[in-house]
């Protein structure tokens, strides 16, 4: 597997090696080795989770607050997904800074993202089925979004122009990342 740095630290995008023949094709989708010594730590998942989308749904901004942030392994088993990931670590220096990845079935690539971001996709094809490992436990009470169109952000979310993405009521009227202040990671 080939762990291609971005613009933020411990961001990395996972492109793997894939064999091909007349059967078919294997790759291996995670190695815990590669990716500790990826990012320079220890990340133990815990649980993996599963969803189905259609086209023009939009998750996110989506985290948890400390004690209970998560780090995440991500990846598309089917269709084409923009995955938006960002930084909420206020002493960061890429602090409300952004990485944007299309992940897909074709390319298989995966992103990890570390704890202390926000993190969403939308979905490009007609379905996806989207996967995720976690390192910490979903707590209801802990989760907490930003809005996926603040101006602040300046995400391009590859929306095609006069459409609207499909949003859950959270994610509707999630909060500006300013007005989340109080929230974020120090």
């Amino acid at each position: 597997m080939k762990y291609i740095e971005t613009h933020i630290p411990d961001v990395r995008i996972i492109e793997p090696e894939i064999f091909h023949d007349c059967r078919g094709y294997f790759f291996e989708t995670y190695r815990m080795d590669e990716l500790n010594q990826s990012i320079g730590h220890m990340v133990n998942f815990i649980q993996e989770n599963e969803s189905c989308s259609s086209k023009g749904v939009l998750r996110g901004l989506h985290f948890q607050l400390n004690p209970y942030s998560q780090a995440k392994l991500v990846r598309v088993i089917k269709g084409t997904v923009l995955d938006v990931v960002v930084d909420l670590r206020k002493c960061s220096h890429s602090f409300g800074q952004h990485v944007a990845v299309e992940l897909s079935e074709e390319n298989k690539r995966q992103l990890f993202i570390p704890r202390g971001f926000a993190h969403g996709f939308h979905v490009l094809s007609d379905e996806v089925v989207f996967t995720y490992k976690v390192d910490n436990s979903y707590r209801p009470d802990a989760e907490r979004c930003i809005r996926y169109n603040d101006p602040d952000l300046n995400i391009d979310w590859k929306i095609p122009c006069g459409s609207t993405p499909i949003l859950s009521a959270k994610d509707m009227n999630a909060p500006l990342l300013a007005e989340s202040n109080s929230d974020l990671y120090l």
